[in-house]
């Protein structure tokens, strides 16, 4: 009862100390709350009516004219008469007490309005009537002094990071101090932080300034993988290209190599006809018409380009330039003769002589076209 009186009477004069302009209001309900939540908890000590019934999580402190004698169990208990007297009545469940609203300074020196709830629970009544005058105003007074403490230790950043490691310390502290009162603290939860304008404007800025830099690098990176995309897309079609120009370089090249084959086959095939129509007995004489044929014919091809010509001396008179021609086959017949003869032997190419004399034959119409030696200019 004496506690409870003080604990009340305590709770009054910061009502009426609470004379803020503007605050004063809040501050009394606040008081108020309080004060009929301490009027409930701290409910006036039975009466000694001898035949005493305790309620369930309650422990009932006797005193035997004025000295400890016992804690009363739940259930029916008797008492002596005016000798024994029920002195502090404890609830063994587990309370939740508001931890007034204070400020502290951080280790960056910033000021903060903070305020909580904490969970503790009586352990020994006996310890918890007799150890300590209000032990629920000591636990608060022990919460907020260790908050402080606590606080000064850290950084506003850390503040919001380590919440959960700043409440396990509170209730640590607390639990070493509160253990010769029989009390222990189960968990502190802190409620509300409250900071500086100026400094709630700050990290306000600082929260929008990391949000216009994470947009800024989000679009960095948008910007540069467009470009590498880009890129690669130029990269893959140059390739492919390439690729392209090369098939087809060597598509070309394959059709030209298959081409010359084909005209060199037939040039082949072609001159071996020509060499067995020569050996034949009437082949000497169409070679004779041949290269008469081809004389007639490079004159008419003459000063259609240039004025300046070269002629033979003796360009009209065919038989002698037909002769000449067949006197040179014949020399060359006569000497490819011996491999005429080793070609036959050897069962092939008897047409390669042939050839050679057919490219003879062919020097020999370009003699007849450019002349032997003299010359005489004609001008049209």
């Amino acid at each position: 009862m004496i506690r409870a009186t003080a604990r009340l009477a305590r709770l009054s004069r910061g009502v009426a100390a609470a004379g803020f302009p503007g605050h004063g209001s809040m501050l009394l309900n606040s008081n108020n709350a309080a004060i009929q939540a301490a009027q409930v908890r701290y409910k006036s000590t039975p009466i000694n009516t001898i035949v005493m019934f305790v309620p369930q999580q309650e422990a009932w402190v006797v005193e035997r004219m004025g000295k400890f004698h016992r804690i009363l169990e739940p259930g029916l208990n008797v008492l002596l008469p005016i000798v024994d007297r029920v002195k502090y009545v404890q609830s063994l469940k587990e309370i939740a007490i508001d931890v007034p609203k204070q400020s502290a300074i951080t280790s960056d020196n910033v000021t903060l309005s903070i305020d909580g709830v904490l969970y503790l629970r009586i352990l020994n009544p006996y310890l918890a009537s007799y150890g300590v005058e209000d032990p629920e105003f000591a636990i608060t007074q022990l919460a907020q002094t260790t908050m402080r403490s606590e606080l000064g230790k850290m950084s506003l950043d850390k503040v919001f990071r380590e919440r959960e490691s700043l409440n396990y310390s509170i209730v640590e502290s607390i639990n070493k101090a509160s253990e010769a009162w029989g009390i222990t603290c189960l968990r502190y939860e802190i409620r509300d932080i409250k900071l500086p304008s100026r400094v709630h404007e700050a990290m306000q800025m600082q929260v929008e300034a990391e949000r216009r830099k994470r947009a800024a690098i989000l679009e960095s990176e948008g910007v540069r993988a467009a470009d590498i995309n880009v890129a690669e897309g130029k990269r893959q079609s140059r390739i492919l290209a390439s690729e392209a120009q090369k098939q087809e370089e060597i598509n070309r090249a394959n059709g030209e190599a298959a081409a010359l084959l084909a005209v060199a086959d037939a040039r082949a095939k072609g001159l071996k006809m020509v060499a067995e129509s020569l050996l034949s007995t009437s082949g000497r004489d169409a070679a004779s018409l041949t290269v008469a044929e081809k004389y007639v014919n490079a004159f008419e091809n003459l000063a259609k380009k240039n004025n300046t010509l070269i002629v033979p001396a003796n360009a009209s008179d065919v038989t002698a330039m037909v002769g000449q021609a067949m006197q040179i086959y014949n020399s060359l017949s006569a000497a490819s003769a011996a491999d005429r003869k080793e070609s036959e032997s050897s069962g092939g190419a008897a047409g390669a002589a042939t050839v050679e004399q057919w490219q003879q034959m062919g020097s020999v119409e370009e003699s007849a076209t450019h002349g032997s030696g003299a010359s005489k200019p004609a001008e049209q």
